[in-house]
């Protein structure tokens, strides 16, 4: 380990480090580095940056500021590892090439299965810019992965790894798979109003840790987007790429396509309070019946799909949000969501549990450098979604990716309460997370459908009224982490970390588990992995 530090040290200060300022990259979505943007954007909110619509671009933070953060973090403007050729005042075309590798070498132990297994992701990431308006960067990965017992259930019928896509092989000798991320990003002129970029990623819209909206749960998709920042507002319109896994049965040539159209405009009120409407929708590609391609109707980027639904007598899915954050005390930061696949306000009224009610909404709180102590930062968070919420009576049509919730991962029929404590200084940092679930679950009769799997048609439902969140049989999980961090390079993200993880479940039908999970090992990798669905 002190060989690869120094090596790496040394490679670092020969490359050298350009004054270019890229306009047009996209940040990391990934927990570490969100941290950094949070003590930055809720100590000195301001007009231009929208923390709700991730992956964030270079342009909306370029006066981000480095001390507001009270420990070492990957910089906002990062040059680690990088080179710039033909850099001088009279030179047009100037570039700047970046590369990090990525290293994720784990042992874990699974209490469960009482073995050891190692995890290996090798891979690089690679970044070129040019005269700052234009940006092409690229991350290719490949590897094998073990999953805790608790996760692997749901995993292994499709065999569809959330952070990677396909799999092949099972838990009992590792997943394998390949896969890459990656855009052309290009803000004409080196302004700071548009951005187009095409791809292959993840977005996430919201300021919680989850999101029942948009999330970063489901595999990368290919997309097309235009950012566009005037003003106080910030509005994104993208259109995505999708597939369905329903009927795969892991196998990567029986998937079928499906598409997606996105609108999320976020606005500034004050420096303190945001404000941001979403809205998409999700349509079938080929199936056995019909060939369809992209629907040349959702491409018109300013109108409500709701309408336009209507007037072309579409029976695709849409669904829309309210997504709220504002800041206070200097160091607080409030944020709430609203969800809504179905709104009629005559069966709310009535509270007789509609089944077409469907909605969702979250409510968070983060608090950082709490009680005066640097680095310090406290989070709570409650999320609620209703039973058929994110499902359609075409499964192929409902709000998810590669059969992945594109949305929550619990999918619908829930009640969650989660916590975090995160002790960041210098280059150590200690975190404690705790989650408790309270989730519906269908019967095992092939006929059960509580609306908690979104892959079920909404059709197959056993009654019109009389539903209610956590209904079926009621599947109790309480989760909590400890992790230890140790950043050897954070401007790489380059890190060891020591992880215990204990699972407990139970259900009203006598169901039992309590899986301890423990990972140790090094890594470099720059997207979330999720041990808590």
């Amino acid at each position: 380990m002190k060989h690869i530090v120094i090596i790496l040290t040394i490679c670092c200060s020969y490359l050298s480090i350009g004054q270019s300022d890229p306009q047009a990259r996209n940040a990391f979505i990934i927990s570490d580095i969100d941290q950094s943007f949070d003590y930055w954007n809720i100590q000195r909110p301001n007009l231009t940056f929208h923390s709700s619509f991730k992956p964030y671009l270079s342009s909306t933070f370029s006066d981000a500021t480095d001390s507001l953060v009270p420990f070492k973090f990957y910089a906002f403007k990062n040059f680690f590892l990088s080179k710039t050729v033909n850099e001088k005042p009279e030179k047009r075309n100037w570039f700047n090439f970046q590369i990090h590798p990525v290293m994720d070498a784990l042992i874990t132990y699974d209490g469960i299965l009482k073995k050891a297994a190692p995890e290996a992701i090798g891979g690089i990431h690679f970044k070129t810019n040019i005269n700052n308006d234009f940006t092409f960067a690229a991350t290719v990965i490949a590897g094998k992965t073990n999953l805790p017992f608790f996760l692997d259930t749901s995993i292994s019928t499709h065999k569809i790894l959330p952070e990677y896509g396909q799999a092949y092989g099972n838990n009992k000798k590792g997943y394998s798979f390949f896969d890459y991320t990656g855009y052309v990003s290009y803000s004409p002129k080196n302004n700071k109003i548009f951005n187009f970029q095409i791809g292959r990623d993840k977005h996430f819209i919201g300021d919680g840790y989850r999101s029942i909206l948009l999330s970063d749960f489901a595999p990368a998709y290919p997309y097309f987007r235009i950012n566009t920042n005037i003003w106080r507002i910030q509005y994104n319109v993208w259109y995505a790429w999708m597939y369905d896994a329903s009927r795969a049965n892991g196998f990567k040539s029986q998937l079928t396509n499906k598409f997606g159209a996105f609108h999320y405009l976020s606005y500034n009120i004050v420096k303190n309070f945001n404000i941001g409407i979403f809205e998409n929708v999700v349509w079938r590609g080929s199936d056995t019946s019909q060939t369809r391609t992209f629907d040349v109707n959702y491409l018109n980027p300013i109108i409500f799909f709701r309408p336009q639904e209507y007037s072309v007598g579409s029976p695709d899915n849409a669904f829309m949000g309210l997504n709220i954050n504002g800041k206070i005390f200097n160091s607080i930061k409030l944020y709430a969501q609203l969800g809504l696949d179905e709104f009629f306000l005559k069966e709310i009224r009535t509270r007789r549990g509609w089944w077409a009610n469907k909605q969702a909404w979250q409510l968070g709180a983060k608090y950082v450098n709490a009680f005066n102590i640097k680095g310090l930062s406290l989070q709570a968070e409650y999320n609620e979604v209703r039973p058929y919420t994110y499902t359609h009576g075409l499964p192929e049509q409902n709000y998810a990716h590669y059969s992945k919730p594109l949305a929550h991962p619990f999918g619908a029929n829930f009640r969650e309460l989660l916590a975090f404590i995160n002790y960041r200084k210098h280059k150590w940092q200690i975190s404690a997370q705790g989650m408790y679930v309270l989730i519906g679950k269908d019967s095992l009769s092939p006929k059960s459908n509580v609306g908690q799997n979104i892959a079920l048609s909404y059709t197959t439902r056993p009654f019109e009224y009389g539903h209610y969140t956590g209904q079926g049989i009621q599947n109790n999980i309480l989760q909590s982490s400890l992790k230890f961090t140790y950043y050897l390079i954070p401007d790489m993200n380059l890190r060891m970390e020591l992880c215990y993880l204990q699972r407990a479940e139970k259900n009203a039908a006598g169901y039992i588990l309590q899986n301890p999970f423990v990972s140790f090992g090094i890594k470099s990798s720059f997207w979330n992995s999720y041990k808590d669905f």
